[in-house]
């Protein structure tokens, strides 16, 4: 989520900028220091790097949103960001800022469904003034009641004016997500509700933290140039200072699968259409089948590249909007660049598609566009040829993901989180071997194009439902001439595509209908 309950909402002081290349430094044993003494029941993950001059840490907590308690929603959030934006005993927020401006260091906070993450970074020749700081905000938090004030308003801000009142791309997204996971732990915006973070006190965060935030949820993640002795001293403050508690992660239901295509259509004043579209899946990173979906989403809607089908056909070919891409994860993207932020692993997935806004006058148009080509590809599979070069792009592309220690670090985290060896060194052993086959076979058991929950934020909502229920071919309208035939043939037959829309299940809602409880 680029707004605010996400990576970078918590940031405390400019950045360091670093540009370390990591892929080839060396890894330490989880649990095993490469000289330092961690403390016993204190979990670590480590990648020492003798040469590079900063000092990255990833907190892990094995704590998020699923953890809210009923009709206090936004409670795992609240407290995360309590920690990384709420100072400490000793300094308040603002002149923990000032101490940390001159080192150009930083903490930031997320917080996701499953795990909250508090990072840092600095130079290591600032170390001793700076891990006292990091020390002190998750060990020694103020809990001030007017910083909780401050952060409680900024989160329901972030629901009523952010999301239901001018970001219409995540509300898409999420309008998706909470039908989807409706009446399941992954049902709700991971900042909360809007009574349930009213009901919140300040008294529930201090209670939350003391009981979820402990030494047997936490992974200290430490990368770079740190010492021997840092590893014991942050082992050892943490084993001393976190209350104990066991972490309880019960199984999660099983979400429902949507039957026909589902629409959610939220009705707000908007210059264009925006649209999400997905179905839960059974496959995680955990999976054998997970590497031949990952050429396949690859193929059909890489984020933000044009190595996808769906982008070069509606963005390219027809200049419908700015991007058009799919997932077959949850996925948020990692500041501008084009690469997802670690640690948001999730022990259930979904597949979904994202078409930024489309002008109102075309997005039914690419809504059956992104489907025929979904349909498409789960009917005829991946070509030889497109197999090859997908695999290809992807085996040099996913060297990018981890372009630092840092985000190195965070993949391997949430390869313990999944139970698999290091998932950017398995991406680079299985793709090799892959075969189109194996990529076909997998697309036809999991992936579909009938049976989707489809979330639209449009103006004309009674408009976008009757003309899916009439079943009446949708054309696009080109604004200039001179589109080649061949597009202009295969227009007619998406502006055809058949829809089987569930009206049942089928709803228009406002937008100030969301997210309120």
């Amino acid at each position: 989520m680029k707004s605010l309950p996400r990576r970078n909402a918590g940031t405390l002081a400019l950045a360091v900028t670093s540009a370390l290349i990591a892929m080839h430094c060396s890894v330490g044993d989880r649990g095993a220091s490469p000289g330092g003494s961690p403390a016993p029941g204190i979990k670590t993950t480590l990648l020492p790097s003798a040469n590079s001059p900063i000092v990255y840490f990833r907190i892990l907590f094995r704590v998020g949103s699923i953890d809210d308690p009923a009709g206090k929603e936004g409670l795992a959030a609240l407290t995360a960001r309590m920690l990384g934006e709420g100072g400490t005993r000793s300094l308040t927020y603002s002149q923990l800022l000032e101490t940390l401006y001159p080192m150009a260091a930083r903490i930031d906070v997320q917080a996701d469904k499953e795990m909250v993450v508090i990072s840092g970074r600095c130079h290591r020749d600032h170390l001793d003034r700076y891990y006292p700081l990091l020390r002190d905000v998750l060990l020694d938090p103020r809990l001030d009641s007017q910083d909780f004030e401050r952060l409680r308003d900024e989160a329901e801000n972030y629901l009523v004016n952010g999301l239901r009142g001018n970001d219409d791309e995540n509300l898409g997204k999420w309008t998706l997500q909470t039908a989807l996971y409706s009446g399941h732990p992954y049902g709700h915006v991971d900042a909360g509700t809007v009574q349930g973070l009213k009901s919140i006190t300040l008294d529930d965060v201090k209670k939350f933290y003391a009981t979820r935030f402990t030494r047997e949820a936490v992974d200290v993640g430490l990368a770079g140039g740190y010492t021997r002795e840092l590893v014991s001293r942050i082992t050892h403050d943490f084993a001393a200072k976190l209350a104990s508690g066991k972490a309880e992660h019960p199984p999660l239901p099983a979400p429902r699968t949507p039957e026909g295509i589902e629409l959610v259509v939220v009705k707000k004043p908007c210059i264009a259409t925006a649209i999400s579209a997905g179905f839960p899946t059974r496959v995680t990173r955990h999976d054998d089948d997970w590497y031949p979906l990952l050429v396949a989403n690859s193929y059909l809607g890489e984020h933000r590249t044009f190595n996808g089908v769906l982008m070069n056909e509606l963005r390219g070919k027809r200049g419908l909007n700015y991007g058009d891409y799919s997932y077959i994860e949850n996925f948020i993207q990692d500041g501008d660049s084009t690469f997802p932020v670690p640690n948001i692993p999730r022990r259930q997935q979904y597949f979904s598609f994202w078409l930024r806004p489309i002008p109102h006058a075309n997005a039914l148009f690419g809504l059956k566009g992104a489907l025929y080509h979904l349909d498409r590809l789960v009917r005829q599979g991946i070509s030889e040829a497109d197999f090859e070069q997908t695999r290809s792009f992807l085996i040099t592309y996913s060297r990018l993901w981890a372009q630092s220690l840092d985000q190195r670090l965070g993949y391997r985290q949430d390869s313990d989180f999944y139970g698999t060896g290091d998932y950017l060194t398995e991406v680079q052993k299985r793709l090799p071997t892959l075969t189109r086959d194996q990529v076909n076979e997998a697309v036809r058991k999991h992936l579909r194009a009938d049976n989707l929950v489809v979330a639209v934020v449009t103006e004309d909502a009674q408009g976008f439902l009757k003309a899916l229920q009439g079943g009446k071919p949708t054309p696009i309208r080109y604004d200039t001439s001179g589109t080649p035939a061949e597009i202009l043939a295969e227009d007619k037959i998406i502006e055809k595509f058949p829809v089987k829309l569930n009206a049942e299940r089928s709803r228009i809602v406002t937008s100030a209908e969301l997210f309120e409880r």
